[in-house]
């Protein structure tokens, strides 16, 4: 399942706030420290960390989906062994336990309960 990329209400805010700055004429003068211009590369600094994070969200959605994909192949070949070995050697044999099977004398047997589900009256 593909992560959720990321959205920043606080930068589409900056973005809205920064084209009505523009539109106002005169340009404003905020002082030294609120300067249009430096306002703008702060938004464009953190739209640019954005895009970067939403990148690495994608390259582990894409390394998930290939390790996934290996670990289905290795998968299919843990079973294949497994049957090999049981085909070779029989379900009851040491050979077959140490592949990774259970031996079948070693299942344990279901057991059946009375009907009801409780214990037999006593007479």
């Amino acid at each position: 399942m593909a992560r959720a990329k990321r959205t920043s209400s606080v930068l589409e805010t900056a973005r809205q706030r920064l084209a009505g700055l523009k539109k106002i004429t005169p340009a404003p003068d905020f002082g030294t420290d609120l300067k249009l211009a430096d306002y703008e590369t702060e938004i464009t600094a953190a739209s640019t960390e954005l895009d970067g994070y939403n990148g690495v969200l994608a390259a582990a959605d894409d390394a998930q989906n290939k390790l996934e994909e290996t670990e289905g192949k290795l998968r299919a070949r843990n079973a294949r062994f497994l049957t090999a070995a049981e085909a070779r050697y029989g379900p009851d044999s040491s050979e077959y336990e140490l592949a990774g099977g259970t031996r079948s004398s070693e299942r344990k047997r279901p057991v059946r309960k009375a009907a009801g589900g409780g214990t037999l009256p006593t007479p």
